[in-house]
């Protein structure tokens, strides 16, 4: 079907799993590329990686899910959130949809919250992921300076204090990236739009109160060892949300790594970086192993 965001057909999918419906696009054939989206308010999987879809697709095949309480998926509860992390919850759901679509081992990208359900997927499964590339992901990273950091606290403000507004959403932009300006009124419009399911906005609240109640991400650092993948770490040296500071632990402790930093970016390097971004991302995944 065609996708008013790309100009890409884009096959959609309804996954059932055990949790709840996954939803789940993909286009482009080749190897799979399995692309995990952040966790701001409105963020989805088409939503976060539309611009890159034309360079990727020509050398992947690219599913793109929604994670469980975002895009099209289904909305853990709270006793669901209680009961395990957002991150256990989001590993058990995806492997569940991969193994309902027939894909057995894959190459995977995660950005952020996506990061940390990256770490984490290849730390339960290291069989099944065959390359790994991490964009600045949450768990597996121990920040230098206070948490939470400005760009966490910019997405705890959203949806609270009287609920989402277009100068909310500016703001949060603004603390995603390092110059705003290369984003104009038609992205913030587009991003707080897709930010006002009232659904989403009610498992936010909960995932919020969760993630608060846990002191934050899993501690996913303590078995980085358990990465047996070779994996890129893509990060922007003027990260605010997830900082470049706590990179060292994963340097150090994943087996097979290397790290590219952009200068004069924040955290959402494939928009920020975007050319650059698909171009590292491609050779990466196309080296032998």
């Amino acid at each position: 079907m065609g996708n008013p965001v790309t100009d890409l057909d884009l096959k959609q999918h309804r996954v059932p799993t055990s949790l709840g419906e996954i939803t789940v696009a993909e286009t482009g054939e080749g190897p799979v590329l399995v692309m995990l989206h952040g966790g701001g308010p409105g963020a989805s999987g088409v939503g976060n990686y539309h611009q890159n879809l034309p360079a990727l697709a020509r050398r992947f095949r690219v599913v793109l899910p929604d994670q469980p309480g975002f895009g099209g998926s289904y909305r853990p509860t709270e006793d669901d959130l209680g009961t395990r992390s957002i991150t256990e919850i989001t590993v058990d759901a995806l492997y569940q949809a991969l193994d309902a679509l027939g894909i057995g081992d894959f190459h995977l990208l995660g950005n952020s919250l996506g990061g940390a359900a990256a770490i984490a997927m290849a730390q339960e499964r290291p069989e099944r992921v065959t390359r790994l590339v991490l964009m600045a992901p949450g768990g597996g990273w121990l920040p230098f300076g206070p948490t939470p950091t400005e760009g966490q606290k910019e997405m705890f403000r959203y949806y609270n204090g009287g609920g989402p507004s277009e100068k909310k959403m500016a703001a949060f932009i603004r603390t995603m990236v390092f110059d705003h300006r290369q984003f104009g009124e038609d992205v913030v419009r587009a991003r707080y739009e897709a930010s006002l399911d009232e659904s989403h906005i009610a498992f936010y609240h909960r995932y919020n109160a969760a993630f608060a109640q846990r002191g934050g991400m899993d501690p996913l650092w303590r078995d980085l060892h358990k990465i047996t993948a070779p994996t890129l770490l893509l990060w922007g040296r003027d990260d605010r949300t997830i900082t470049f500071d706590g990179a060292q632990l994963m340097l150090k402790q994943i087996r097979d790594v290397q790290l590219h930093v952009f200068s004069r970016c924040g955290h959402w390097v494939q928009l920020e970086r975007r050319r650059e971004f698909e171009a590292l991302v491609t050779g990466f995944l196309g080296e032998q192993a």
